[in-house]
């Protein structure tokens, strides 16, 4: 968090920018959050970052791109070459007022904003400035990461009820310098300065009598000296006086290093121990933070330890399985029907996407008889069953069976496909478990447009039924039915993108982990005491024996193969804690079995 009280002041309108060529693009959040007169501060804000900088083909180029649910290009790099261009493409900006897709924009940003096709240049810095009021409806450590290898630089721009930890998970390092959280849009400016101060900050080295007598290092706002190799920097920190080769300057104490001294022939360079990284003088230590350092994914809170970290989560909610989000309980087994749109105007090509989305989710899930069911149905004009969910019992029968699955055509008729799931899919007959085991049944419906039939009724009987629902939408979907579909909260049971190559990251931001009340799955109690119950404690004892006996003779040929004697191979008390634990063992098998003729 940078602090918003010392910055510079306003740089001078007329001194534009002379950093060099930069590819720059704006990551405008328009959902629904941001009010009307706040995205009219925030245009303003871009304007004014603009006039700073030397636009131009051969100098700077921008490009705009905003994103709720969805992510549209409001202009290119490659599209304005002047200021006033710019400025009127921003003033055309119309809002889309929808959810917060932050990861799904980041990859769009990344893939498509720069792209050598939309004016991308090569070995020319990209830099990116994300600006959000709000936390992510979608994972974003992960592709940040990515477009940070790429060599993208983000700053990440919050702005009232944005989430720090979704900040830092995007900007890349160090955090001080790249995240920025501000109390309210009309204090947004205020980052402005500061980025045009990291932008087109001036090199000392270059601009100013400096007096380093070998080497000039620039930094924000600074330089210092260095000397070349074999010569040491003197006291006054600008000249440099040659090293007796023949000295370990390490073993002599001649140097120092506050940790670690690494000796050369008249030289020394200093490292540090694990959990601590070398400061900027090349000699001084500081204790890394890794959570400031790392892309550490936590959900709530990273807490740094040396060398590593660990994430934890809110009192009352428990770390999950991946070790990073948090949930009142740990994921469940669940009763999953989904219901694919496989009308016309999917087309054939796309809707091979949409089984690969299918499968994705699939992946993501514990698939067995007593675990995860998964059924499929698909609908056009009429409704098609195209497996129940007793019918596989492991991922990899149930992804064969997606991808054998024929495309229908046709129409959009969800609100029959949602009556089917109801009365049909959900049944103990097609391999629904009974409500009394309480497994909790979800809905996921993927549609690519609108329906042409009534939705209403139905969804609202599913929910009622308490099956969990999921809308997912794609191109032409309308957003109000979806809405009409998802459970409560609608804001984690809607996803929505505008074309069907993006459905991969929904499938991958989607979580379909229920908490059920008591079970976490189905428990099969067998009587202890029933025939195959005594077999297969039997079984298990007489094994538990025979690996005894069968260490004890291995430890005998070992030994006796070592010319020990077989009468001391073992201890009087090795010998009797053997026979103690088979006693245990048999003891144990005799007992079950006086209890199970006395019941």
């Amino acid at each position: 968090f940078v602090p918003l009280l010392d910055w510079p002041a306003v740089r001078d309108p007329a001194q534009k920018c002379k950093s060099g060529p930069v590819d720059l693009v704006f990551l405008i959040d328009s959902s629904r959050s941001v009010r009307p007169h706040e995205f009219e501060t925030m245009r303003k804000f871009m304007i004014d970052i603009l006039d700073t900088l030397d636009i131009g083909p051969n100098t700077t180029r921008v490009g705009v791109v905003q994103y709720s649910s969805q992510v549209r290009s409001e202009f290119s790099l490659k599209t304005h070459s002047n200021l006033d261009a710019m400025v009127k493409g921003i003033n055309q900006i119309i809002p889309l007022a929808q959810g917060t897709m932050t990861g799904l924009a980041i990859k769009y940003m990344m893939n498509m904003a720069f792209s050598a096709e939309e004016g991308d240049r090569p070995k020319v810095p990209n830099v990116a400035v994300i600006v959000t009021d709000g936390r992510p409806q979608d994972r974003v450590a992960e592709v940040a990461a990515e477009a940070r290898d790429k060599g993208i630089e983000i700053y990440a721009v919050g702005v009232a009820r944005a989430d720090m930890t979704s900040l830092r998970a995007m900007a890349s390092p160090p955090f001080e310098d790249h995240v920025f959280l501000v109390e309210s849009f009309d204090l947004i400016h205020q980052f402005g300065l500061q980025f045009q101060d990291k932008l087109c900050g001036v090199d000392l080295c270059l601009e100013t009598a400096h007096g380093c007598e070998h080497i000039c290092e620039s930094s924000p706002s600074s330089f210092h000296c260095l000397c070349l190799p074999g010569y040491t920097l003197n006291n006054d920190g600008k000249t440099c006086a040659a090293i007796d080769l023949s000295v370990d300057l390490c073993a002599e104490g001649k140097h120092d290093c506050q940790q670690i001294c690494i000796s050369a022939p008249g030289v020394f360079t200093c490292d540090c121990n694990k959990g601590f990284k070398l400061n900027k003088d090349k000699k001084t230590c500081t204790n890394v933070d890794m959570c400031n350092t790392v892309e550490h994914g936590c959900e709530h809170q990273c807490v740094s330890t040396p060398g590593s970290f660990y994430c934890v989560c809110p009192e009352g909610q428990l770390l999950q399985d991946d070790g990073k989000s948090c949930g009142t309980c740990k994921s469940a087994n669940i009763d999953l029907v989904l219901l694919i749109d496989g009308s016309k105007s999917v087309r054939p090509q796309n809707f091979e996407l949409v089984k690969k989305f299918v499968n994705q989710v699939v992946d993501s899930l514990d698939i067995s008889a007593h675990g995860t069911r998964v059924g499929l149905v698909q609908y056009s004009s009429r409704v098609r069953t195209e497996f129940p969910l007793n019918m596989y019992h492991s991922a990899d029968e149930i992804k064969a069976a997606v991808m054998k699955v024929d495309y229908m055509e046709k129409g959009t008729m969800t609100g029959l496909a949602l009556k089917h799931m109801l009365e049909n899919s959900f049944s103990e007959a097609e391999g629904a478990r009974p409500t009394s085991r309480n497994i909790p049944r979800i809905g996921l419906v993927f549609t690519d447009g609108r329906s042409q039939d009534d939705i209403t009724e139905y969804a609202k009987k599913a929910k009622e039924a308490g099956i969990t629902m999921y809308a997912v939408g794609v191109g032409k979907a309308v957003e109000d039915e979806l809405r009409e579909i998802a459970s409560e909260p609608v804001e984690k049971h809607f996803y929505y993108t505008t074309d069907f190559t993006a459905i991969s990251t929904i499938a991958e931001n989607l979580k379909l982990n229920v908490c059920p009340e008591e079970s976490q799955g189905e428990i099969e109690v067998k009587d202890p005491c029933a025939c195959e119950s005594l077999v297969e404690f039997q079984q298990a004892t007489m094994s538990s024996l025979e690996q005894l006996t069968q260490k004890h003779i291995l430890f005998k040929h070992l030994q006796h193969k070592k010319g020990g004697n077989d009468d001391a191979l073992l201890t009087s008390e090795q010998n009797h804690l053997l026979n103690v634990i088979s006693l245990k063992l048999k003891t144990r098998f005799n007992t079950k079995l006086i209890f199970c003729r006395v019941k």
